[in-house]
């Protein structure tokens, strides 16, 4: 039974808890450290009371850095009474740095998997800055065993042509995990009646798709409505919430328990918004959303936007709606043309793809646990894989 540290940058980020579900279903051990983005203390997740390293703010880069070279210089005595690991993955790049510093300590030498599900904007810039970021990746990973990521496109649009990384990959998409407990609950088919409801969920961010959403809808006056829930990014709006009360279409539920609550949401809604403008023409280009799974998952119909990953992966499976442009034209052109039998079609041929296409198993789980305990002793060597169930 292998023992996981896991290093975070977000304690609240619900893919952790998704992650360490997965590690136990795996039948492994697992520690879980990280940061909080406020100053009370981090609730348990899956059992498990994280190791606090920190407080951190959302968006704030500088703050961040400073948060996490503090935690470099105290994770001796920090991580004091954790076991010997046998791996340890780090999410994101500042946690990189601090699994390099605890691979060391005492007669650790546990290997580390370097975890990227979304590439910084930072990352890419031609400057000085991005130079220099780009060099400090290459560093920090180049004793790691594995990278973990959840797109091609990641690979295709960044380390391949930036050269970062040379180290096998692994491609883990974001597909819902429920343990075998849960209930298998599946959501009633919404009726193919007006107002359509489009259901916008997880981590809100995009203040582009929240104004493309209100003036699409205030255009059609009613006919379509948005469901939003989930964490707004707060500092990436004036006002989100002032914004929302004023917009007669759109209406804000606040959070809700993932993945247990997924049904009940997604079976309110005819369609997933899987349109993200945050890093548009990069990060937002390549990435593949959760929503996109939990959406197919339990029956909603996804609309992308032309050009993107998330499009190509709807296009390949031909499912869903690709918008032409990002423009409220765009939806009010597919809108206009949508009836009942067209959406009900569209229903059809999401629900004709197997479950498997968009929830992990417990033995997708097992296979992810065996290719971390094998990374024990080995060596580097170049490579992409899917997980293999």
């Amino acid at each position: 039974m292998p023992h996981i540290l896991y290093l975070v940058h977000d304690l609240a980020d619900p893919a952790v808890s998704r992650r360490v579900r997965m590690l136990h279903a795996g039948g492994a051990v697992v520690t879980l450290a990280g940061f909080t983005r406020s100053q009370a203390k981090a609730a348990r997740i899956e059992s498990l009371d994280p190791v606090e390293l920190g407080c951190t703010s959302d968006g704030k880069f500088a703050q961040r850095l400073l948060a996490v070279g503090r935690a470099w210089w105290k994770l001796s005595s920090t991580l004091r009474y954790v076991a010997k690991p046998d791996v340890i993955i780090a999410r994101n790049l500042e946690m990189l740095a601090l699994a390099n510093r605890a691979s060391t300590l005492g007669d650790w030498n546990a290997p580390v998997v370097y975890e990227c599900l979304d590439i910084h904007r930072l990352l890419l810039r031609q400057d000085v800055i991005g130079k220099c970021l780009r060099l400090a990746e290459r560093s920090l990973a180049r004793s790691a065993k594995l990278l973990i990521t959840s797109s091609p496109a990641f690979v295709d649009n960044y380390f391949d042509p930036f050269k970062v990384l040379h180290m096998p990959v692994l491609l883990l998409e974001n597909k819902v995990f429920r343990p075998a407990a849960s209930p298998d609950e599946i959501s009633l088919p919404m009726t193919a009646t007006k107002p359509w409801k489009i259901g916008w969920f997880g981590a809100l961010r995009c203040r582009r798709s929240l104004g493309l959403l209100a003036d699409f809808t205030r255009r059609l006056d009613g006919q379509v409505e948005v469901i939003l829930r989930g964490r707004p990014a707060y500092s990436e709006f004036d006002d989100f919430d002032r914004f929302v009360a004023h917009e007669p279409y759109l209406h804000f539920y606040g959070p809700y328990k993932n993945p247990e609550e997924l049904a009940a949401i997604y079976g309110e809604v005819h369609f997933s918004w899987a349109i993200d403008f945050f890093e548009a023409g990069q990060n937002s280009d390549w990435l593949l959303p959760n929503r996109l799974y939990e959406g197919c998952l339990y029956g909603s119909v996804p609309i992308g936007l032309a050009g993107t990953q998330t499009s190509s992966f709807l296009q390949e499976r031909n499912i869903g709606f690709s918008l032409s442009g990002p423009t409220v034209d765009a939806l009010v052109s597919l809108f206009k043309e949508l009836d009942q039998q067209s959406y009900l079609q569209a229903r059809s041929n999401v629900a004709a793809l197997p479950r498997e296409s968009w929830e992990w198993t417990e033995k997708d789980c097992r296979s992810f646990v065996d290719q971390l305990r094998q990374l024990v002793g080995s060596t580097n060597k170049h490579g992409i894989c899917k997980l293999a169930a």
